[in-house]
């Protein structure tokens, strides 16, 4: 853990080798990682932590600054604490996150990797409106239904990720987990929704960056991907096969081989 005058940071490590900085996403901690980091093996400094509301982190925006500079800030000083540049690994928000931390380029990242990256304001910028259109659809819809007392409102986000049933079948500590950080999630969909710059600007990203998606992930997901590999110059797309959102579980072998491969070639040329 981070001590830190605006609040803790979650921060565990493990391992020597070149530094690599998972970043969960919404209703995840570092933990998320698990299965990933001891199959990639080895050789790595990995480094995990949570963004804000979950785990450690303790929660830093407010109803008046929901921008995802205040999750960027947990990524940089998570990173300045590492003292040595980092491959940054992110998973659905948490990719966004990272993505928002390239954008701001302040700290020393050697590659991207981001799985199932969420960063929607992407769709309506490349004129996929239709998908926009549905996904903040079901983002307000979420949003109004716990305003209104549903207790399990976010059953709407992890079916639509998942597909229908997806809820249903976490078990019931998991269930349990995600009504109580419906809150933070909340904050989390303002956040991902102000990261909305010119598709023009993510040419000015030089990290060399991976951009993997699930074969029966959510079209907008999917959609996303292309629109980031189109976006950043000398980018990388990868499908994995059967995977849909929630990879990190499901395909752990498949994330682990990819994000090893990635970091291996850029250490390579570094």
């Amino acid at each position: 853990m981070i001590e830190y005058p605006a609040g803790r940071i979650d921060y565990r490590e493990q391992g020597s080798g070149p530094t690599v900085l998972f970043v969960p996403g919404s209703w995840s901690t570092g933990a998320l990682w698990r299965d990933v980091i001891s199959l990639l093996g080895e050789g790595y400094r990995a480094v995990t932590t949570s963004l804000l509301g979950y785990g450690e982190t303790e929660e830093r925006r407010t109803p008046d600054d929901v921008s995802i500079e205040r999750e960027v800030d947990v990524i940089e000083a998570v990173i300045q604490h590492t003292n040595s540049v980092v491959h940054l690994v992110g998973h659905s928000y948490g990719g966004t996150v990272c993505l928002a931390t390239a954008l701001r380029d302040r700290t020393k990242v050697a590659s991207l990797t981001l799985i199932e990256a969420t960063p929607f304001s992407l769709l309506r910028r490349s004129g996929d409106l239709e998908l926009y259109e549905q996904v903040r659809a079901m983002s307000d819809a979420y949003a109004r239904s716990y305003g209104n007392g549903e207790r399990l409102a976010a059953r709407s986000v992890i079916d639509f990720y998942g597909g229908e049933g997806s809820f249903d079948a976490l078990p019931s500590r998991t269930r349990d987990y995600i009504v109580a950080t419906t809150p933070t999630n909340l904050l989390d969909w303002s956040s991902a929704w102000s990261c909305d710059v010119p598709l023009v600007a993510y040419a000015g990203i030089t990290t060399p960056s991976l951009f993997v998606r699930g074969e029966r992930g959510h079209p907008a997901v999917r959609r996303v991907a292309e629109v980031l590999s189109d976006a950043v110059s000398g980018s990388s797309l990868v499908t994995v096969p059967g995977a849909s959102h929630f990879m990190t579980a499901t395909h752990a072998t498949d994330v682990a081989r990819l994000i090893g491969e990635h970091v291996a070639k850029v250490e390579m040329l570094r």
